[in-house]
C-alpha cells in the first residue's frame, strides 16, 4: 500500500513499543532446546519472530501463543525432528542463520529457504564455519535455499569472523553446543551479545579482538524470558520526538543492552536529550524507560567503523533524523547494509535524493551536508521495514511524504502505522498511552 504521512502533533506522555526482535528469536530457539516448558513474556508479535515459531513447529516443537506470551515446550538439545517440508524463514535472516547452526548438529537433512528478499542474502558466511565443523551445508550460488545434513557430533573450531555479524557468531555458537569440545568465535569488534547472555557465556576482551567460547553438550534449562522493548524500534519514536517541537515523552521498558545501546550515545553526542530512568536488570537484559524531549541534533551525526556494527539497524533512522534537523551525516564501514533486507545504502541514498538531499554514496557508506531545503517526496521502501519507518519520521516532522509498500513495517513493528496515525492526531494507539 502507498501511505501518505502528515505532520504529527507533539509526542507527549507514555509510549510503548513492541518486544525486541533479536531477543524474541533467540528466546524461542533456546527454549526449544531446553528441558521443559519455557514462557516468553513480551514476545514480538511480528512476521519475523513468527517465522522462527513456524520453523520450530515444523521441527516437532510444540509452541503455544497467546498475544505477547509464548509457551515453548522444549525437547532438549537433540530433540528436533526431521521436517517433512522445506523450512520457510520468510524475510528473517536471523531465523535462517541461527537455525542453520542448530540443524548442523542434527543427523538429518533439512532445507531452509525464504521470500524473494531473503533468497538474495549471502549465506557463505555460515556455510564455511559450519562445514569446518563437519556438517554438510550447501547454499545455492551462495544464497538460500540452504541444504543442511547435520552430524550428531560436530568438530569444535576456533573461528575469526571476517565480517562482524551477530547472526554468524550466534550460528557458530549454537552449532558449538553439538561439538565434542570447546568452540571459540573471535570478532574484531563487539556485536550484539544476546546469545551469549542467554547461554551464560563469558566474553573475553583482548587488545585487538573479542572472543567467546561455548562447550559442547551443555544443558539448557527451561525458564521464563522477559523480553524488553526493542531499542531499534524505539529509535523511530526518539527521532520524531527530538524533532517535533513541544514533544516530551517517556518510552517505556526499552532494552539497553550495551551491545545495542550505542545508538543512544550517537544521539546524545549530536545533541538529542535522552534521560534513562527506572533502570533495572531483568532476565540478564538491562532495560530502562527513556525520557525524550524536543531537542533536535545540533551537531553532524558521524558513525565511525568501530561504532557501525553496534548501530547497524538504526542507521536509516539516524540518517533521516540528521536530515530532519538540517545537520550533516556520515557513516563508514557499513558495507553490511548492502546485504540487509535491501541494499540499504543504495535505497537510503536514492530516497534522500528524492527528498532533496545531495548524497554522496560509496561502497561502505554514504554522507551528506546539511540540506538547504527539503521537498515533498514519494519514498520507495523496497519492502524494507526500516526504510519505511525511517521515512515515516520524515513525514511526521515535515509532512509531504508518501511511502510505497508501507505494510512491510509489520516485519518488526506490528501496528506501527496505526500508532503513527494516532500520533499525527495526538491520540493514543496500541503501543502508545498518551497523557
Amino acid at each position: 500500500m502507498d501511505l501518505p504521512v502528515r505532520r504529527a502533533k507533539p509526542l507527549l506522555g507514555d509510549l510503548h513499543i513492541p518486544g525486541d526482535k533479536s531477543i524474541s528469536h533467540r528466546a524461542a530457539l533456546l527454549a526449544a532446546l531446553g528441558n521443559g516448558t519455557s514462557v516468553l513474556h513480551g514476545f514480538l508479535e511480528a512476521q519475523d519472530p513468527h517465522s522462527t515459531i513456524r520453523c520450530l513447529r515444523s521441527l516437532g516443537i510444540r509452541v503455544e501463543t497467546s498475544g505477547e506470551e509464548v509457551r515453548v515446550h522444549g525437547r532438549g538439545l537433540r530433540g528436533l525432528s526431521a521436517p517433512t517440508n522445506d523450512l520457510h524463514a520468510g524475510n528473517s535472516g536471523t531465523t535462517l542463520r541461527l537455525l542453520s547452526g542448530i540443524l548442523a548438529g542434527h543427523p538429518f537433512e533439512s532445507v531452509l529457504t525464504g521470500d524473494d528478499s531473503l533468497r538474495r542474502r549471502p549465506m557463505n558466511r555460515i556455510v564455511e564455519p559450519l562445514t569446518l565443523m563437519g556438517a554438510s551445508v550447501k547454499a545455492t550460488n551462495g544464497k538460500p535455499p540452504v541444504r543442511i545434513r547435520g552430524k550428531e557430533r560436530l568438530k569444535p573450531i576456533s573461528y575469526t569472523l571476517p565480517v562482524p555479524s551477530a547472526q554468524v557468531k550466534s550460528a557458530i555458537l549454537l552449532a558449538g553446543l553439538y561439538a565434542d569440545g570447546v568452540t571459540t568465535v573471535e570478532e574484531p569488534v563487539q556485536t550484539r551479545d544476546h546469545t551469549e547472555r542467554m547461554l551464560g557465556l563469558q566474553v573475553q576482551r583482548h587488545a585487538d579482538r573479542i572472543s567467546v567460547s561455548v562447550a559442547g553438550g551443555m544443558t539448557i534449562p527451561s525458564r521464563e524470558f522477559r523480553i524488553p522493548g526493542d531499542i531499534s524500534s524505539a529509535v523511530f519514536l526518539i527521532a520524531a520526538a527530538a524533532c517535533i517541537k513541544g514533544s516530551d515523552c517517556v518510552i517505556r521498558r526499552v532494552g539497553i543492552n550495551p551491545t545495542r545501546s550505542a545508538v543512544l550515545d550517537v544521539l546524545q553526542h549530536s545533541g538529542v536529550r535522552i534521560e534513562k530512568i527506572n533502570c533495572l536488570e531483568d532476565d540478564a537484559e538491562p532495560l530502562c524507560d527513556l525520557h525524550v524531549a524536543f531537542s533536535p541534533p545540533e551537531h553532524p551525526v558521524h558513525i565511525d567503523p568501530g561504532t557501525t556494527p553496534l548501530v547497524i539497524d538504526e542507521i536509516p533512522a539516524l540518517a533521516v533524523l540528521a536530515a530532519c534537523a538540517r545537520v550533516g551525516f556520515s557513516v563508514e564501514g557499513a558495507g553490511e547494509l548492502r546485504v540487509k533486507e535491501s541494499d540499504r545504502i543504495a535505497l537510503l541514498s536514492e530516497n534522500l535524493r528524492r527528498w532533496g538531499i545531495d548524497v554522496r554514496e560509496h561502497q561502505n557508506g554514504f554522507r551528506f551536508d546539511p540540506p538547504a531545503s527539503l521537498r515533498e517526496a514519494t519514498i520507495e521502501s523496497g519492502g524494507d521495514h526500516r526504510i519505511a519507518m525511517a521515512f515515516a519520521v520524515a513525514g511526521m516532522v515535515h509532512g509531504g511524504i508518501t511511502i510505497n509498500e508501507a505494510e512491510c513495517a509489520d516485519v518488526s513493528f506490528p501496528g506501527f502505522w496505526n500508532l503513527v496515525e494516532r500520533l499525527v492526531a495526538g491520540k493514543p494507539g496500541p503501543y502508545s498511552r498518551m497523557t
